[in-house]
């Protein structure tokens, strides 16, 4: 049991660190909105979106997604083409966080709807619940494959609120929004960078295959 917590809680950690679009976005609407309550619904939207597909990917859709390469192909060329777009579009983005320009300041049903797709349609998302959790889950059965999964959903939880939170106490700082353009501008070429790379590896596998 407890290597099954221990281990979820690394796992977790280690796979939502990374900077990506979703970790932005989060952080993001935390820095802009004048109260922390504001920020919620993208928080719990993002965070629900975890849980959904870190219950699908235990539950053995991975084991699916990975037996069937086409399917994978088609995931992840969406994935890539959802990458460059939304790095395109946060590379634009110049945040103004004392202006509240309403390009970043999203109501909660944009906060909603952004979060649900940078969650779903995120390949970052997709590699990490389906080929890392949920084949690393494969080793457990029972009540410890449970609190593995249970694990690395409360991780995605406070990993979020923590998120919001730190963004709120960035944006107080940041009056001008210089280091969110900064972020923003790094995580674009993340993503560029990742499109690239799955597009190599997507291109080697069915040279290969």
């Amino acid at each position: 049991m407890l290597e099954a917590i221990l281990h979820g809680f690394i796992l977790a950690f280690g796979l939502i660190l990374p900077l990506g679009v979703q970790n932005v976005f989060v952080f993001n609407q935390g820095a802009v909105h004048p109260r922390f309550i504001k920020a919620l619904p993208v928080i719990i939207t993002a965070s629900i979106c975890d849980t959904l597909l870190i219950s699908l990917a235990v539950l053995g859709v991975s084991v699916v997604v990975l037996e069937y390469y086409w399917l994978k192909a088609v995931l992840l060329s969406a994935g890539i083409c959802f990458l460059v777009y939304m790095g395109f579009v946060i590379w634009k983005v110049t945040p103004k966080v004392d202006e509240k320009k309403k390009d970043i300041l999203f109501t909660p049903k944009k906060q909603i709807a952004f979060a649900m797709s940078v969650s779903l349609l995120n390949p970052h998302a997709i590699l990490d619940t389906v080929g890392v959790i949920g084949t690393s889950s494969l080793k457990y059965a029972g009540i410890e494959k449970v609190a593995f999964a249970v694990v690395c959903i409360l991780v995605s939880w406070l990993w979020f609120t923590g998120l919001g939170i730190a963004g709120r106490l960035i944006g107080k700082i940041d009056k001008t929004g210089r280091f969110l353009s900064i972020l923003n501008k790094i995580s674009a070429i993340v993503m560029w960078g990742t499109a690239v790379y799955i597009g190599f590896t997507l291109a080697s596998e069915t040279f290969y295959s």
